[in-house]
């Protein structure tokens, strides 16, 4: 297990868009260990998603499971998926907002997400997938393509629902989880 440490926002590199990996490198050492090390990573701080640049790399490639996540308990299951080089196209105009943190970003705040993605990627075995996302995973999506493109959730995030998580936690997660969990419902994912 390699749990390396995650970079914080003012890092440069959090603000570099991430370069495609070619189809031959995906079976190499380097990017499979840089897999197992953002799966590690991710699990060890808790995180829906992580990706490469928030651990110093500049690969396109990200990681999203949610499995009982103790930071998100309202999220819908997301199995272990490995996304090298994702493409996301929004399906329809339809929106939501979201209160999203970020590992990399000590603040919550309040942003608009698409509800309705297609999501095209390759996994680590060099497989190609093509599905639709939906809801507060659409939005995990979102959140990770955003990181690989050099975009942080505090470019997107109303500035005047900033919060610490501590201080979310005292004043507003309550309304967020039912109005969410309502969303959640009603979308399915």
């Amino acid at each position: 297990m390699t749990v390396r440490p995650i970079l914080p926002i003012g890092h440069p590199i959090l603000r570099t868009r991430t370069t495609p990996v070619p189809r031959s490198d995906i079976s190499s050492s380097r990017i499979q260990g840089l897999i197992d090390d953002l799966i590690d990573t991710m699990r060890h701080a808790n995180g829906a998603g992580i990706a490469a640049n928030q651990i110093g790399d500049t690969a396109r490639i990200l990681t999203i499971e949610v499995n009982n996540n103790p930071r998100y308990p309202y999220k819908p299951p997301v199995p272990l998926t490995v996304a090298i080089n994702p493409v996301l196209e929004p399906l329809d105009a339809e929106t939501v907002v979201i209160n999203e943190g970020c590992l990399s970003v000590p603040l919550r705040g309040e942003l608009v997400r698409s509800v309705n993605v297609a999501v095209r990627y390759t996994d680590r075995q060099g497989v190609d997938h093509e599905r639709v996302v939906r809801g507060l995973t659409a939005g995990t999506w979102q959140h990770e393509c955003d990181h690989l493109d050099g975009v942080l959730v505090a470019d997107r995030i109303d500035p005047k629902t900033l919060s610490t998580w501590e201080q979310f936690r005292a004043h507003h997660q309550d309304a967020f989880v039912e109005r969410i969990t309502r969303f959640v419902r009603e979308v399915g994912s």
